[in-house]
């Protein structure tokens, strides 16, 4: 997946690279700086001491030593005062830098942590969507995988008008299924019978051959797959394969697969992923999941946020990923 929100500790990531959150001298400091330096050990000192420090919204590059990141790629947030200080531009720009050194350093893989979130002050909402916008951005034009890595839940916040909004319209949406259909809700349906269902009478000869010659009949009359109808989409829409797949958030090699193979089957959130970045509308996107096995229903929360999001027009996959995550749901992509 291109661009994906996880919790873990950072300095434990395997990807290229990993991004330090660093104050100006770049020798270390608290935090998830400290913890980095701790982990990467005394050679990354020494190196860091080479060079010359580092400006606010600016990044330098360094080995990743003891670490399982190769390397380490050290930028300095701004100190939020208010908003009007400059503060956006610099912390847009310290995400820039950094995807800017880790592909001139040829990473395939890199992880972020919340920049300027911590003791810097930044508004953990708007940090987010700074983060998200940027990477999301840099995505369209490049191959790489890009991860936020949040380390505690609390460090992390989508707007509290968002989150509100989600819940009161899960609250009057979701719908707890307990009923045993058979037993409950058809309480006259017949039991089977293994034995006498065996015996085979004239009559049930002949419905068994009704039932079979309607049957192929149905499998020759048989509607498109969802790889057809994904194609066909795409097509309407004016899209081209790449800028469908990215901004469905999905891998270029998945989609290669899909475009492959007619009866490929995905996961929901694939075909949901599909659905988002060709804006579909509900109606078109609960026909394009029953063309992969699925539907959206009320008795689930992560099918509800994405019928939140569909309904009110808002087809940013990095938002609704956000909105997923603070959730607790799976995110959609690859």
């Amino acid at each position: 997946m291109p661009l994906k929100i996880v919790r873990n500790d950072i300095t434990k990531m395997m990807v290229d690279a990993i991004v330090n959150a660093a104050n100006e001298s770049l020798l270390g400091g608290g935090g998830a700086d400290g913890a980095i330096h701790r982990a990467a050990g005394k050679e990354l000192l020494s190196e860091c001491r080479t060079l010359g420090g580092c400006k606010t919204g600016e990044a330098k590059i360094t080995g990743g030593y003891n670490l399982p990141a190769k390397y380490v790629i050290h930028t300095v947030g701004p100190v939020y005062k208010d908003g009007k200080h400059g503060e956006k531009t610099l912390l847009e720009s310290c995400y820039r830098e950094s995807l800017s050194l880790a592909k001139n350093h040829g990473c395939e893989t890199i992880a972020f942590p919340l920049i300027s979130s911590g003791v810097y002050g930044y508004p953990k909402d708007k940090a987010l969507k700074i983060a998200i916008d940027v990477i999301s951005d840099f995505l369209l034009e490049n191959e790489m995988t890009v991860y936020i890595v949040i380390f505690d839940k609390a460090a992390y916040g989508i707007s509290e008008k968002l989150f509100s909004d989600i819940t009161e319209y899960i609250d009057d949406n979701y719908v707890a299924l307990h009923t045993d259909y058979c037993r409950e809700s058809m309480p006259m349906c017949a039991p089977f019978s293994a034995a006498a269902d065996s015996i085979d009478t004239p009559i049930r000869k002949s419905k068994k051959k009704f039932f079979k010659d309607d049957l192929n009949k149905r499998m020759k009359q048989i509607d498109e797959s969802f790889s057809q109808m994904l194609l066909r989409k795409i097509d309407e829409k004016g899209m081209t394969d790449a800028q469908c797949y990215k901004k469905a958030n999905i891998d270029r090699k998945l989609f290669s697969k899909i475009r492959s193979d007619i009866h490929y089957k995905p996961s929901k959130p694939t075909a949901i992923a599909f659905a988002i970045s060709l804006e579909l509308s509900l109606e078109e996107t609960e026909d394009m999941l029953r063309k992969a096995g699925f539907a959206l229903s009320h008795s689930n929360k992560f099918d509800i946020i994405i019928e939140y999001f569909i309904s009110n027009g808002n087809y940013n996959i990095f938002e609704i990923n956000e909105a997923l995550f603070a959730f607790d749901q799976v995110l959609l992509g690859a």
